[in-house]
């Protein structure tokens, strides 16, 4: 094992590492010598402070070497690195990590990965079914039919207009991840917690303007159809609701609560024995004579 105790002359150096620092950064941002290190036999770095305001807490850090048994040192690089208080920059992140809804703009293009959870196999067609999809679910390979019960295969032109009438015909749907995505979003922007939602007349389930949608989501979601409404065009819960709804000019008005009041300047009179001047009590009056209950 060698020592690690810093080379005499590379030590002594710090004139020289200094000159360096100045040379590639400027002598307005080069500080007090801090310290010098040994990095292995004969190569030592030595450290000054920062003194850019964009880096406070950072160091110059320069390397000086000699050769063996040669007694000039010489330079092998000036760098700035942080310390233990220095301001750094957030972890990189990959773009698709740091997209977020509302980033997309006219022109951008945003590929799905084969093995995303929000998507599953669909039927288009061209192939075989997925195991998953409706078209194996209705037809299932396990069922045994009789030859008398065998019909003639419709054409690949008759199956195709009955796809696309049931919404087939796309290569992946949304899986089961993927449609509650969908509707935690959309029930966090027209939802009933909403303060839209809490201040209406009624819900949306009962509205005129809702537009019913089909699939699964439709169970529980709608479209506004209210051009004067605050959610016009969009996804809106059965549960949320506005002040646009068809019915509420018929809608009876919640009783408003009255309002409280609390009155601490009332004046309660106290009656005193006539025979007594006011202000008089003797030592051994009742209690009900001296105001008290």
């Amino acid at each position: 094992m060698r020592s690690r105790t810093p080379d005499r002359l590379c030590a002594e150096a710090v004139e020289l590492a200094r000159q360096a620092a100045n040379e590639a950064v400027g002598a307005e941002a080069v500080g007090a010598h801090s310290g010098a290190q040994a990095d292995a036999d004969r190569v030592v770095t030595h450290t000054f402070e920062c003194l850019d305001a964009a880096y406070r807490g950072w160091h110059w850090a320069v390397t000086v070497a000699r050769a063996p048994r040669a007694k000039n040192v010489t330079l092998d690089e000036v760098v700035l690195l942080p310390g233990p208080d220095a301001v750094l920059a957030p972890q990189w992140v990959p773009w698709s990590e740091r997209l977020r809804p509302g980033d997309m703009g006219p022109g951008d293009l945003l590929p799905t990965d084969a093995d995303d959870l929000r998507l599953e196999p669909g039927w288009t067609g061209e192939d075989e079914p997925a195991p998953n999809s409706a078209m194996a679910l209705a037809a299932p390979e396990d069922v045994v039919v009789s030859d008398s019960d065998v019909q003639p295969a419709p054409a690949r032109a008759e199956i195709g207009a009955v796809a696309a009438e049931l919404g087939m015909g796309r290569s992946r749907v949304l899986s089961r991840l993927g449609l509650h995505l969908a509707a935690d979003r959309w029930e966090k922007a027209h939802g009933p917690q909403t303060p839209m939602a809490q201040s209406a007349p009624a819900s949306c389930v009962s509205c005129g303007f809702l537009i019913p949608i089909g699939g699964s989501l439709g169970q529980a979601f709608g479209v506004c159809g209210n051009e004067f409404g605050p959610a016009d065009g969009q996804i809106v819960s059965f549960a949320y609701g506005c002040g646009g709804h068809s019915e509420a000019a018929v809608i009876p008005a919640p009783p408003a609560p009255s309002e409280l009041i609390l009155d601490e300047l009332v004046v309660e009179p106290m009656q005193l024995h006539p025979d007594r001047t006011a202000g008089s009590v003797e030592p051994d009056a009742p209690a009900e004579e001296l105001g008290h209950s």
